[in-house]
């Protein structure tokens, strides 16, 4: 559901971003709008994790905004953003991984005091991922990479986020879960929360976006509605694999 109605939940106004001398990112300009599912393509070093960092606040520009409903919010920390709605899920799902399941899943409610409002969200954790209910008391490590990536997502939901920031979340996992994965990506859009994807699966990013954005060389190259992407002939033989 594309909801570009009113401003932008989050967004990049001509940032420019660099690591010493090297200028990663290139006056980029995103948009990520209330409730709709958008995706960032690019190859390996084209900007895109530098982006997610820039956005969370890991990273400072060198020049431009970040803007969270309509306020700056540059040079802010990373929590700061986090009590207001944005919460990522990393690569490679970053679990504490000698903690237990339930334990990862609390500390996603860290900067949360709302008891009440925290168990209802753990019971709404629980019916997304029936498989994580089931492995509360196991240590997150022991977990399968499947496994992992609900647990991720179930953490990032616990803040209670307006805007989910996902990193590859199809890294590393069987190719017979992806499809899975991306099921349960597009169940939580469906409750409303946006998402913004990085992701190398072009095909599969796009199948479940609305929209989506291709950087190259930390440039924004292509943007439009996910559908004319996937139709896109440049972007077919660059991402898709097809001359």
């Amino acid at each position: 559901m594309n909801q570009q109605n009113g401003a932008p939940l989050l967004e990049m106004r001509g940032i420019n971003t660099h690591y010493g001398a090297v200028h990663i990112l290139k006056d980029v300009e995103l948009a990520i709008y209330p409730g709709e599912l958008v995706c960032l393509l690019g190859g390996n070093a084209s900007g895109k994790s530098t982006t997610l960092k820039t956005l969370l606040g890991m990273v400072s520009p060198t020049s431009g905004d970040v803007v969270l409903d309509g306020e700056v919010v540059n040079g802010k920390p990373t929590s700061y953003l986090v009590e207001r709605g944005v919460t990522m899920v990393p690569e490679n799902r970053r679990l504490f991984k000698r903690l237990s399941v339930k334990e990862n899943l609390e500390l996603g409610a860290y900067l949360r005091s709302d008891r009440s409002e925290i168990q209802r969200d753990l019971e709404r954790v629980y019916d997304m991922f029936p498989r994580v209910k089931e492995r509360l008391t196991q240590k997150a490590g022991t977990l399968s990479g499947g496994e992992q990536q609900m647990v991720a997502m179930g953490r990032a939901l616990m803040s209670s986020p307006r805007v989910l920031l996902m990193d590859e979340p199809s890294m590393g996992l069987a190719p017979s879960l992806v499809q899975v994965n991306f099921e349960l990506i597009q169940q939580i859009h469906e409750e409303g929360v946006a998402i913004f994807m990085v992701e190398q699966n072009a095909n599969m990013a796009l199948s479940i976006a609305d929209r989506g954005w291709v950087l190259q060389t930390g440039r924004v190259v292509l943007d439009d509605t996910a559908d004319q992407l996937l139709a896109n002939p440049d972007l077919r033989a660059s991402y898709l694999g097809e001359a």
